[in-house]
């Protein structure tokens, strides 16, 4: 793609994806209240509550992850140096998140822990930004 006409829609996946990086992290230094309100699931706050090394963990695995996907979508917008394989990963990603959008109609699916307004909420969310990368892409 030409520097005349980036690809926005890559360029917006990939600020979803950081912002979502970036909060993942904060939710590691806000603690317990911060994985609570963000709909962590009670497992997760009890065991951050009780100092647990678990839940930071996983949530930076998470925020790792979306920085990965954040940096295919720059690169593929242009913004970023090419990276490996950038069409498969990003078909991947795509995929993967509209996978996880899609199962917020699989009842099976839902967690016991978390609530239904998480559920349709992070689903349209991973709606939104699987959109911007498969449009993208």
């Amino acid at each position: 793609m030409s520097a005349a006409s980036p690809n926005l829609w890559l360029i917006a996946a990939g600020a979803f994806s950081l912002l979502a990086s970036l909060l993942h992290l904060a939710c590691i230094l806000g603690g317990p209240a911060w994985y609570g309100y963000f709909g962590a699931g009670d497992k997760m706050v009890r065991m951050a509550t009780q100092g647990s090394w678990i839940p930071a963990a996983i949530t930076f695995a998470i925020a790792a992850v979306l920085a990965v996907w954040a940096a295919y979508a720059f690169s593929g917008a242009g913004l970023l140096p090419r990276l490996p394989m950038p069409r498969t990963v990003l078909v991947l990603i795509s995929a993967l998140l509209l996978l996880r959008a899609a199962l917020f109609f699989v009842r099976e699916t839902w967690r016991p822990d978390l609530s239904f307004g998480f559920m349709l909420w992070s689903s349209l969310i991973v709606l939104v930004l699987g959109l911007c990368f498969t449009v993208g892409t």
